[in-house]
């Protein structure tokens, strides 16, 4: 079995563990004010997140194209008209696969 296979299959076993203890969690917990704080700026974080790894290529080197700021920008959008994570990341997902299609500067 490879490194690859390995990684894969814990990352898999942690993932489920992680998922099993989320639902195992009391309601009480789910319901403190500090979890739900949490839980509502983790789209934001994620965002974040995914926006930071796209802008950086293989090697290290800033690769920002406009593309990836409009779909940026539409998400940032819907973020600001409290819509839900899955729908701002399908839609920067969505608009940012559109504009490839469109011819660059």
């Amino acid at each position: 079995m490879t490194p690859v296979w390995i990684a894969v299959i814990i990352a898999a076993v942690g993932t489920y563990l992680l998922k099993l203890a989320g639902m195992s969690l009391p309601e009480s917990v789910l319901n403190h004010p500090t979890v739900r704080r949490i839980a509502h700026y983790l789209p934001i974080a994620l965002l974040a997140a995914l926006v930071a790894v796209q802008l950086v290529d293989g090697g290290g080197h800033w690769a920002v194209n406009w593309r990836t700021l409009v779909a940026v920008a539409a998400a940032i959008v819907l973020l600001l008209l409290k819509r839900g994570f899955l729908t701002v990341f399908l839609t920067a997902i969505a608009v940012c696969a559109l504009l490839q299609f469109v011819p660059g500067p």
